[in-house]
């Protein structure tokens, strides 16, 4: 595929394009009463000439003007330069989009420039608070002047953000934003409003404990709004003209960013990229708890990850996906952990079938019940069906299913019901929903207290029920989190797209969420055709949330800007050529297994003959 470049049929796309925006701005404000304008250079900036600016102190100059708006640091690499600020510990990259820790410094593909942004006006406190913030942290990545595509890329963050955007020692980007950057892109990341990690929410409470409203705004939306605007201005200084696109690029906490900006900005950028959205944010957390919690107190103990990894096999192999190594369907699965006898240790019955399994991963009949209510979802009362029942694989919340559980394809092992990361992440948004800061984790640390994990034994089945009400209650407190407006009518009257995708063994997320959000924008907006005009959705067969977007090997996954990039350049040639997506092929990594991912409500069907590893032996309907 070709895709426009600088020269004059690009050039008048753009001015075409241009003018219907300005049209469509101007019947959104008078139909809406809303407009996000894009931002203007200050009259008392210092204006570029044609040429732009360099990478020098003229920046700084030329944004001097621009209100709550600083200039941290501006700095040139060239060619073949680690992207390193200082020589000390902490001079590695932060891998921003995953937030893994530390990580190898990405090597510049080209020349470029290197920007660090502070916009204010912060959170004021004590200089030792995690709440305390001077402000939102930006980091841009400028390639030079001949290298631009004249488009810009912004990506989102990860978990609670809070990665070192305006650290003067450390860059903030990863080897996934200097590659897009050698693609010609402007790319941009934020820390959105706070330092800390992706792990580390302490920054949402206040000092005495209440809750930091102006930092779950600069979290949850402002951020996305000053990400997109600053950037668009600083892009515009340097190289003395426009941007001809915009683009959104989130994973995870960035995917839920993406549908934030649709909802909240919907002006801001024409092409919106969501992968594995965190919508649902304080749903889908508290319920994080849950799997452990039934655990608990059906059991009087936690069951070993080796027997979750061992239920999930099973349950694989029982659907059909013993070949592939993970399920194409995992929703219609109704493969029932308490009626497997060769998953049952010998003697065991549970209504069914005696066991017959010896191996220390067998499950009693009573943690075969739990696996089952895991699999079902979160509920008020610890209450399940069983799996013919409803094998809680359906995108609804009825008869009593608060949210929902894990697909069968999902490894329970990696999921917070097996104590993988997840379950800080759960622990401590439960924590701020009941604003009790010893439930959270051990990184959980405010002035009043420090976690200490208390939630285990603090609550039950209907103390995690009403944190998850609460969690709702206070959406106004923190900033509407949960991002699950949707009215997209804004966003779809300005011209954007937006593609996304979610896997069908998210550990972290259970895939019902997002499908249960798109179907409601169905409902909400005419139905398929009406929302397939801007609106397209994939599910992934097999792909996880881990692995920053490779996943296993032997899975068909998206891949990110530094390898191939199948979604992105769907979304591209969408907004660019008018070119819908539809049917993609994915590859997994060592190229074994090959399969199409549908345009949402499809789904890819195995044929009944040929391989079942490659994608000409499926079909989307």
């Amino acid at each position: 595929m070709k895709l426009p470049n600088q020269g004059s049929m690009a050039l008048q796309h753009a001015a075409r394009r241009s003018s219907a925006k300005l049209l469509t701005r101007g019947l959104t404000l008078a139909t809406m009463g809303m407009l996000t304008a894009m931002p203007t250079i200050p009259a008392q900036a210092q204006q570029p000439s044609l040429a732009g600016l360099s990478c020098d102190d003229g920046i700084a100059n030329a944004l001097s003007g621009v209100e709550d708006t600083k200039v941290l640091l501006v700095r040139h690499f060239e060619q073949g330069e680690s992207l390193i600020l200082s020589d000390g510990a902490d001079a590695a990259a932060s891998t921003a989009v995953e937030g893994t820790g530390a990580a190898t410094p990405p090597i510049a593909g080209v020349d470029l420039c290197l920007v660090k942004l502070l916009v204010g006006p912060g959170v004021p406190g004590p200089a030792d608070a995690p709440s305390t913030s001077a402000g939102i942290g930006i980091e841009v990545l400028l390639p030079t002047h001949e290298t631009w595509n004249e488009r810009i890329r912004a990506y989102g963050n990860s978990g609670w953000a809070g990665t070192p955007q305006a650290n003067l020692n450390v860059v903030a980007s990863d080897d996934i934003h200097v590659a897009a950057t050698t693609k010609g892109f402007v790319v941009a990341t934020s820390d959105h409003g706070h330092v800390g990690s992706p792990i580390d929410p302490s920054f949402a409470m206040n000092p005495d404990g209440s809750i930091n409203t102006v930092g779950w705004n600069d979290f949850s939306e402002r951020s996305l709004h000053e990400v997109a605007e600053k950037t668009k201005l600083l892009t515009k200084l340097y190289y003395g003209r426009d941007h001809t696109y915009a683009y959104w690029d989130g994973f995870s906490t960035g995917g839920r960013q993406g549908l934030k900006l649709a909802q909240t900005f919907a002006e801001d950028f024409d092409g919106i990229l969501v992968g594995s959205p965190a919508i649902n944010w304080t749903k889908y957390h508290t319920a994080g708890l849950y799997g452990q919690i039934a655990m608990q107190q059906d059991l009087g103990n936690l069951i070993e990850p080796g027997k979750l990894t061992a239920a999930t096999n099973a349950a694989i192999a029982a659907c059909g996906g013993a070949e592939l190594g993970f399920l194409i369907d995992p929703l219609s699965c109704e493969y029932d952990a308490a009626q497997d006898a060769a998953n049952l240790c010998q003697g065991q019955a549970s209504n069914g079938p005696t066991g017959t399994n010896t191996a220390d991963t067998c499950l009693t009949a009573e943690e075969a019940q739990v696996i089952n209510k895991i699999w079902y979802g979160q509920t008020a009362d610890g209450a399940a069906p069983t799996p013919t029942e409803d094998n809680g694989g359906s995108n609804e919340l009825v008869d009593g299913r608060i949210w929902f559980g894990w697909t069968r394809g999902t490894d329970l092992a990696t999921t917070p019901a097996g104590g993988a990361p997840g379950i800080i992440l759960a622990a401590d948004q439960t924590a701020l929903e009941l604003q009790d800061p010893q439930l959270g984790s051990d990184f959980f640390v405010n002035a009043t207290g420090t976690g200490e994990n208390s939630w285990l034994q603090s609550l039950d089945y209907t103390g995690l029920a009403d944190a998850q009400a609460k969690g709702v209650e206070l959406q106004s407190e923190f900033s509407n989190i949960n991002t699950d407006n949707p009215d997209l009518a804004a966003f779809a009257a300005a011209g954007g797209k937006l593609v996304m995708y979610q896997g069908l063994a998210d550990e972290y997320i259970p895939a019902q969420g997002a499908i249960n959000y798109y179907d409601r924008v169905l409902e909400q907006m005419g139905g398929a055709q009406a929302v397939q005009e801007f609106y397209r959705f994939y599910l992934v067969p097999g792909f996880t949330h881990s692995g920053r977007q490779e996943g296993l090997p032997t899975v068909p996954v998206p891949q990110p800007a530094n390898g191939r990039d199948e979604m992105f350049t769907a979304l591209q040639d969408w907004v660019e050529n008018a070119q819908a997506p539809q049917e993609i092929e994915l590859t997994s990594s060592d190229a074994s297994v090959a399969l199409p991912v549908c345009v949402y409500p499809q789904k890819a069907t195995y044929g009944g003959t040929g391989p079942v590893k490659s994608a000409a032996s499926y079909s989307c309907s």
